[in-house]
């Protein structure tokens, strides 16, 4: 039997009835015994499988003898159980609402309701794409390496926060831009509205939803992946989170997105060039990053620093974000 993978079980169809489904799709007249006979099952197991499928819209009965039963169209049975089941999910987030003022207040809650350990890459990832999507008003991120998903691909779920309204302010280690494609991609974030911000002193990963509740590597080892984490709600603890990251947040340098037209002479953006010295980026992660010949990233070096006055690089990338040059 060809078993397809199962593309249906989103919408609460198992592999076995989707695959049955499929065989009907390709002989929409054929009879009970015919379908037997062609996919090895017993008739009884072909009615039970029926049954559940008409259940699910998927499905009708002819009338008269012998008994057929013929598909309904895919992209109208599939599209009414999408609608189906989100409703349900609608319906499931009125419920935990209802749930959440059921749910007894303490003044004094045991610290095991206010710190969770996550034990697993697969968990740890689960956990803050829980976090970002249930942030409704503001999302505060630390950004730094080991990454728990591949740190080339655009975080979707931050962009849908965005799209939504909600406020998103990151800061990016250093070493976090020097991962190729790792700045375009928080360029491309920052086009879509977060307020991002780069420091070579960002001490560890983190996120806050909401101030509610926040989500840290449990481990301390900067070369293991991210396989433990620690949940943190509401208490002292996250309130000293959120400060920790205002006090960073202070302390960093906007990290601009990139303009087709924000250009000096040899191509070179100096925006993003201010903000990579003042973060501390060595010359060839600074022309790699940006796309230019490490001779260029020299020569524009040189020339702000003569123009500021600056005795190192970093020091020039402060003095031009003080003369407000981006």
């Amino acid at each position: 039997m060809n078993t397809h993978d199962n593309a249906l079980s989103a919408v609460g169809i198992d592999a076995e009835d989707e695959q049955i489904y499929r065989d009907l799709l390709r002989r929409p007249r054929a009879t009970l015994p015919e379908l037997a006979e062609h996919t090895g099952r017993t008739t009884v197991a072909l009615r039970r499988a029926f049954s559940r499928l008409e259940a699910l819209g998927l499905v009708s009965r002819m009338a008269g003898r012998p008994i057929r039963f013929v598909p309904i169209r895919p992209d109208v049975a599939v599209a009414a159980l999408i609608s189906r089941r989100e409703e349900g999910l609608a319906q499931a987030r009125l419920a935990s609402v209802a749930l959440l003022a059921e749910t007894p207040r303490t003044e004094h809650q045991s610290p095991e309701e206010l710190v969770e350990v996550v034990q697993g890459q697969a968990a740890v990832v689960q956990r803050f794409t829980q976090l970002q999507q249930t942030a409704t008003e503001e999302l505060l991120v630390l950004d730094r390496p080991p990454y728990a998903q591949d740190p080339s691909q655009q975080n979707v779920d931050e962009i849908e926060r965005l799209d939504q309204g909600v406020l998103v302010r990151g800061i990016y280690d250093v070493t976090a831009l020097e991962i190729p494609g790792k700045l375009r991609l928080a360029q491309e974030a920052a086009a879509a509205g977060e307020q991002a911000r780069v420091s070579p002193e960002v001490p560890m990963k983190l996120a806050i939803a909401d101030r509610k509740w926040a989500i840290l590597p449990l481990g301390t080892d900067a070369s293991a992946h991210a396989d433990s984490a620690v949940i943190v709600h509401s208490s002292t603890l996250l309130d000293a989170l959120v400060t920790l990251f205002e006090v960073l947040w202070r302390s960093s340098l906007p990290l601009p997105a990139r303009s087709a037209d924000g250009v000096s002479d040899g191509g070179l953006p100096d925006p993003e060039l201010f903000t990579l010295l003042a973060a501390g980026l060595k010359d060839e992660s600074v022309a790699r990053q940006l796309g230019v010949s490490l001779r260029t990233v020299h020569r524009r070096v040189s020339e702000v620093m003569d123009l500021l006055g600056a005795r190192t690089r970093f020091q020039a990338g402060l003095l031009a974000a003080r003369r407000g040059w981006f």
